[in-house]
């Protein structure tokens, strides 16, 4: 009977509508708690474990106590034995890592954990390469390759593995982290099966022969911007380029708000979006794309809900990437992980990327 080791991080992604950066700093998990922030780990690997029980056959889950996992999985209809390691309340990376140590010990044959790439790390600082690990996307930020593109997608690709371990290769992939915010560091190496389509890529670099056409683009687009229309910028290098053209010091790591080629209000939090669009209907959303994931939406900018997004209309979107980046995208599809299969699905379809001044890329668009 495979035996399936599993770690939620219930903390995990609970600031993200609250345009925090991660989970790290307790203070302001504190806060964002006490402004009535809602968990959200345990819903996603909810949704993993339920493809896990209906895929998988006689799966018997090792977990963590209480909302560590072990709560969780008897809820779903698994086979559970608890972990003899009591977690404190609330719980910390001590409590994961000494988990992630006992199923070492027990020998599990795949260890599923909930989190981002703070808890990728945790785990993989005590399994190392020993088991195989496998992450259900629930953090702030998943830099890190050992996720899978969707909870869905994670719990497919356990549930295959289980029912086969065999047929997958084990291979060695990525565990990142943000070093100075927009960088990534490489921080260990985990084995992971390798099931084809399910697991996302580690974010890659932008591509240097992009720079040019990008600049261009972006002061383009600047120049495009209409007035009385509330410009939504997303996070990341390729959008900041839109408000250097502006004259603006916008937020690399967040959301900025413009209007009328002003900033109106910087890191803003699914709230503050949703205050803004009351009182500027004519919006738009301006996206880049993650390299070498190519996730549009829900990996480090949850800020940008599933009502934020309807708000704004799926007509009113702009999407901003390098030629070279898109080019590098293996599938070359743009993900989107919104939190339920209704919200992945709003922007299904084919959507035209913008790579330059006068040039676009149409690819398909992916919730799943």
């Amino acid at each position: 009977m495979p035996a399936l080791g599993l770690i939620v991080n219930p903390i995990a992604g609970i600031g993200g509508p609250l345009a925090l950066k991660g989970s790290d700093d307790r203070a302001a998990i504190d806060r964002a708690v006490r402004d009535g922030a809602q968990p959200v780990a345990s819903a996603r690997a909810g949704r993993a474990l339920d493809v896990i029980r209906t895929q998988g056959q006689g799966v018997t889950v090792l977990a963590a106590r209480g909302e560590m996992g072990a709560e969780l999985a008897r809820e779903t209809g698994l086979a559970v034995t608890v972990l003899d390691h009591v977690p404190g309340a609330p719980t910390t990376a001590d409590d994961t890592r000494a988990a992630a140590r006992e199923l070492v010990e027990r020998e599990v044959d795949l260890l599923v954990f909930a989190g981002g790439d703070g808890t990728a790390r945790d785990v993989v600082s005590v399994v190392g390469t020993t088991l195989p690990v496998l992450g259900v996307p629930s953090g702030v930020k998943m830099r890190s390759a050992v996720f899978g593109t969707t909870p869905e997608a994670a719990g497919e690709a356990a549930a295959r593995y289980l029912a086969n371990p065999a047929g997958f290769e084990l291979v060695e992939r990525e565990v990142l982290d943000a070093a100075d915010g927009l960088e990534s560091e490489l921080f260990a190496l985990a084995r992971t099966p390798h099931v084809g389509g399910r697991l996302q890529r580690g974010k890659a670099s932008p591509p240097a022969a992009d720079e040019t056409a990008l600049t261009a683009l972006c002061e383009s687009i600047a120049r495009e911007m209409a007035t009385g229309r509330l410009y939504l910028v997303g996070p990341g290098t390729t959008t900041a380029r839109i408000l250097t053209a502006l004259g603006l010091a916008g937020t690399p790591l967040g959301v900025d708000a413009v209007l009328d080629s002003r900033l109106l209000a910087a890191d803003v939090d699914e709230g503050e979006m949703l205050r803004l669009l009351d009182a500027h209907p004519e919006a738009t959303l301006v996206l880049g794309v993650i390299g070498g994931q190519g996730f549009l939406l829900g990996r480090g900018n949850q800020q940008i809900s599933a009502r934020v997004l309807e708000r704004v209309g799926v007509d009113n979107l702009v999407i901003v990437a390098g030629a070279d980046k898109v080019a590098a995208l293996d599938p070359p599809v743009l993900h989107v992980d919104l939190g339920d299969r209704a919200s992945d699905n709003l922007l299904e379809g084919y959507r035209q990327v913008r790579v330059g001044p006068g040039r676009t890329i149409v690819l398909r668009v992916s919730g799943g």
